[in-house]
């Protein structure tokens, strides 16, 4: 299993413009919550106020394989995929209609502003070559904001020293 940096700078290697770096900062969690609107259903038990559902499960192994990559970011992503989780619940127990097009809707508009950031970044997506990078996207988001904070400079050093700084402005294009 590769590590942290190994896993970002991987996924960093197809998003250096800093437009694409941007709409990942709407795309991915609009996906995110799509994924946990749609697996809300079906509720196999109720624990509590946690319906355990494919969403659940999904959460929980998400969660677990980011703590084993890093406990500070796997933590920051355990809230936010706790709070994901609780959105999906809530949408899941809605209508039928309510559920599926709040869960589709999502899912695709969250895709077509991922697409419209890769045409800025010039490059395919990263899980085309690696469908790791469908579970990296969202720990690539909160690392990225993380840096826009301060935090983790040692991490975003190594990241850029393997591809390179994020871009400010589109490459230059061959003639």
């Amino acid at each position: 299993m590769r590590n942290l940096t190994e896993q970002l700078t991987q996924y960093a290697a197809y998003h250096r413009d800093r437009r694409n770096i941007l709409t990942h900062f709407v795309g991915i969690p609009m996906i995110v919550l799509a994924v946990a609107v749609l697996l809300a259903r079906p509720v196999f038990a109720q624990w509590g106020a946690v319906a355990v559902s494919p969403a659940t499960v999904v959460t929980a192994l998400t969660v677990l394989y980011y703590l084993k990559l890093d406990v500070r970011l796997g933590a920051a992503m355990a809230v936010l995929l706790a709070l994901s989780l609780w959105f999906a619940q809530a949408v899941g127990a809605q209508s039928t209609a309510v559920w599926l097009t709040v869960g589709i809707g999502l899912f695709v508009v969250g895709w077509v502003i991922q697409f419209i950031g890769h045409y800025y970044e010039g490059r395919k997506p990263a899980f085309v070559d690696d469908l790791v990078g469908l579970i990296i996207g969202p720990l690539f988001v909160v690392a990225e904001l993380g840096f826009l904070m301060g935090l983790r400079p040692e991490l975003q050093q190594a990241i850029e020293e393997r591809v390179g700084p994020v871009r400010e402005a589109p490459p230059a294009r061959a003639a």
